[in-house]
């Protein structure tokens, strides 16, 4: 369990983006709204998802999550971050469902380039890096031809990230500029890894030689890293992995890859080296190893080791 500490401290972060948000969206509306001109329908960007420069802390955030464009313009999505996501407009009726790795439907892109206002189209997977295992996309174009409220979701991170577009009628003034939206993700991107600080500090607290904390997440901001990963013990303790967090997966995998890394696999209860995977961990779940012979054995997350989460256990007498 976070402490409350940690859980409060994150809380009033998010309510510290949410008013900072409103109250710079309001004086950018007192400045005076942006003619829609004569020139025709504007091209648009969002930013998915943010990161910390050794890319340690993932948000989980569309940058911006609300924007109010014209008739006939088009935004462009652009991966802002090596974590997976999706920029997905369902079809009408269609529930929002846990993400599956295995259905191509939400791995790659689907739909025209123009939105019906109803029909499921999806990007695919966007990241600003290879990730490796995944197909995945740098950017993702959608013009938008009829008025209405839309939203869409990150397939991967489902309700905790997801965004709405306003589209008003062809010639309407725009209230905030494209250069409004940078501004205010810009300081909402300062927030996230604010809150990714504070998660990592309350994820330490939570970690010892036994007990290694898989990555962490809080709906704000994601951290991908083994909390304490690299640990000493004796031969016959146990070392456990715990994902402590709301929505990220991660695995626990030794030795080679497996060609299925969403399946366990290997013994953990009496582990002498070799390979052994978690499979799939999710938010709640634990992965206990023991250890049966002197040695230093290395350890990835599977999903998400092309970030740097990755650890060590050495085993001593």
């Amino acid at each position: 369990m976070k402490s409350s500490r940690g859980s409060n401290s994150r809380f009033k972060t998010l309510a510290f983006i949410v008013a900072f948000a409103f109250s710079l969206l309001a004086s950018m509306a007192a400045a005076g709204p942006a003619s829609a001109g004569q020139s025709g329908h504007r091209t648009w960007q969002v930013q998915v998802g943010s990161e910390s420069r050794n890319q340690a802390i993932q948000g989980m955030q569309f940058l911006p999550s609300e924007i109010f464009i014209n008739e006939q313009d088009t935004i462009t999505w652009e991966a802002n971050s090596a974590e997976i996501h999706t920029v997905t407009f369902l079809a009408s009726g269609q529930p929002l469902q846990p993400f599956d790795p295995f259905n191509n439907d939400e791995l790659l892109k689907r739909g025209g380039d123009s939105y019906d206002g109803h029909s499921y189209y999806n990007s695919g997977l966007l990241a600003n890096v290879d990730v490796p295992g995944f197909p995945d996309a740098r950017s993702y174009s959608l013009a938008f031809p009829r008025e209405g409220d839309f939203t869409y979701y990150c397939l991967v991170h489902g309700m905790v990230m997801k965004g709405t577009v306003h589209v008003r009628e062809q010639g309407t003034d725009y209230p905030y500029s494209q250069s409004d939206y940078d501004k205010s993700s810009r300081a909402e991107e300062r927030s996230i890894l604010r809150d990714g600080r504070e998660l990592t500090a309350d994820l330490a607290d939570q970690a010892n030689s036994h007990r290694v904390i898989a990555g962490g997440d809080d709906g704000v901001a994601m951290v991908m890293r083994f909390v304490r990963p690299a640990v000493t013990v004796h031969v016959g303790d146990t070392v456990v992995f715990a994902n402590t967090g709301m929505d990220a997966p991660h695995t626990v995998t030794f030795g080679t890859e497996p060609a299925n890394i969403f399946a366990p696999s290997g013994d953990p209860s009496h582990f002498t080296g070799g390979n052994l995977n978690s499979g799939i961990m999710w938010p709640g779940a634990e992965f206990a190893v023991t250890f049966q012979t002197k040695g230093t054995f290395d350890y990835i997350c599977a999903l998400h080791d092309y970030m740097g989460m990755v650890g060590k256990v050495k085993v001593v007498d």
